[in-house]
């Protein structure tokens, strides 16, 4: 049976794997970029509930055009101006310093569209649950609890798009900030 939303879903997640495909995370498994977009449009979907098709496909390829080759006109071609927009609104400006990205991202939080709210809220979800004790390696504990902070400033300009997501960043902070308690 042919169903156009699966269809659709499962192109975005090709054409991300596709081309985060030399990508690695920061961890010390060096793990496949790819997992990062895919676990933020999951608990988009099981946390969120959301089960709007730009929003996951945007999910998706959230990283797109700030990581790789990809251009805005390769999204829309493929996957229309709606998705295209919601990545745009996903995109650092990669030309600026990181701290200056880490401003504007706090700054820019509360302008975005209700969609890219929720999108940015399920970033920060899955970039939380990366930061453990052990995790990134290289990061000293002071630096992990500075990105908490941060994070939480982010999703403070997010709030009031969608109580489920919002709930679930609550938890995964407040079990991000306990474990370093104890570290």
């Amino acid at each position: 049976m042919d169903n156009p939303d699966s269809n659709a879903l499962l192109a975005a997640a090709l054409f991300a794997s596709q081309k985060h495909s030399k990508q690695r995370r920061k961890d010390l498994d060096a793990n496949p970029y790819i997992n990062h977009p895919i676990a933020v449009a999951e608990v988009l979907a099981r946390m969120g509930g959301v089960a709007d098709l730009a929003i996951l496909q945007a999910a998706l390829l959230h990283d797109t055009l700030e990581d790789t080759q990809t251009t805005p006109e390769e999204l829309e071609q493929h996957f229309g101006r709606d998705v295209m927009l919601l990545v745009q609104e996903m995109t650092d400006d990669k030309s600026l310093p990181k701290q200056e990205r880490k401003r504007l991202q706090i700054i820019n939080a509360p302008h975005k569209s209700p969609r890219a709210k929720q999108i940015k809220i399920a970033d920060k979800i899955c970039n939380l649950m990366d930061i453990t004790p052990a995790q990134p390696a290289d990061w000293p504990l002071q630096r992990k609890l500075e990105y908490l902070d941060w994070a939480e400033k982010v999703v403070a300009g997010c709030r009031g798009c969608n109580p489920g997501l919002e709930a679930h960043f609550d938890a995964v902070l407040k079990l991000r900030r306990k474990s370093f308690e104890s570290a």
